[in-house]
């Protein structure tokens, strides 16, 4: 998470949507960084609504903007199976190395989840059902959207650098595999459907 003081802004870092490429473009600019622990690095709105915000506001006498990146759903799961095929994740419960993408989801999509697939959702993250949520949300895959609007706002020309990239791998769904990942991420779908 980056917080920008004087532009009353507040970057939150969903999961595997460049935040550590835009960190390392940006944080010599904010005031705050928050890089670790991963609890912190990746504050959801819900926490940032009841606990940061609220003492940020009080603090500057203005309320924050909020902003995030959403990935497309299919290609987020992806990008999480990849990430847990690194070879230091080999011998631990939260490897998807020796899976295929397919049975990844599969796991994704069941309760309880196992652990290599206990990843969270996107739309939690970024809209609790209790509160509100960011107030800016732009798609991963349109990431030039953000860094335009974090041009103008931080009056600054932004480059991000290529960090924390997974390795490749094949990405293939049944048709049944992807209708079943389209019914229980449901929320996730609708969520980013709704970004222009």
């Amino acid at each position: 998470m980056l917080v920008f003081w004087e532009q009353r802004l507040a970057f939150l870092a969903t999961p595997k949507t460049g935040s550590t490429a835009i960190a390392a473009a940006l944080e010599s600019l904010a005031a705050l960084s928050f890089q670790r622990p991963p609890v912190l690095k990746h504050t959801t709105a819900q926490r940032y609504r009841r606990f940061l915000g609220p003492y940020f506001a009080a603090a500057s006498g203005h309320d924050f903007t909020v902003v995030a990146l959403m990935r497309e759903p299919r290609s987020w799961l992806g990008s999480w199976y990849r990430y847990r095929q690194r070879d230091e994740l080999t011998e631990t419960e939260k490897s998807t190395r020796g899976l295929s993408f397919d049975a990844f989801v599969r796991a994704y999509v069941r309760d309880p989840q196992p652990e290599y697939a206990a990843v969270g959702s996107q739309a939690r993250f970024l809209q609790p059902r209790n509160g509100p949520g960011v107030d800016r949300l732009f798609r991963y895959e349109e990431i030039d959207r953000l860094v335009d609007f974090l041009e103008d706002r931080l009056d600054c020309r932004i480059t991000l650098p290529r960090l924390n990239v997974s390795p490749e791998a094949e990405m293939d769904l049944t048709p049944e595999t992807a209708a079943l990942l389209r019914q229980v991420a449901a929320r996730d779908y609708a969520l980013y459907d709704s970004l222009g």
